[in-house]
């Protein structure tokens, strides 16, 4: 045996390496996806729903958070995707119903309840 073959620990040349079962290797590849899926995929899919309905669920007088950090509450629900928000009484803005951050939204509503 070289001293290469004992650094990377393979068998030396000529030597057979053992047949391993192939069903173990299809079961550990199987169950490092489903871990993936359930680590990974799932609670993103998840999220993305929640904050989909969030914005779905979006009214007039909402007090809202964008992703920008600007507090305002809504003016206006438009029906192109849009919204009309009140920054300082009389002061609108017309921003996307995407940039409104969701976490940030529950975060002052909750703040504003209690």
């Amino acid at each position: 045996m070289t001293f290469l073959n004992y650094i990377l620990m393979t068998p030396p040349a000529g030597a057979g390496q053992p047949q391993g079962n192939p069903m173990f290797t299809f079961l550990m590849i199987g169950g490092m996806i489903l871990v993936f899926w359930l680590f990974m995929i799932r609670p993103q899919a998840k999220k993305a729903k929640e904050q989909k309905a969030f914005i779905d669920n979006l009214q007039k007088g909402n007090k809202i958070v964008t992703i920008a950090g600007i507090h305002a509450t809504i003016n206006k629900v438009n029906e192109d995707g849009t919204l009309q928000i009140e920054v300082s009484p009389g002061s609108y803005l017309k921003i996307e119903k995407s940039a409104i951050s969701q976490e940030w939204s529950a975060a002052v509503n909750k703040v504003a309840t209690t």
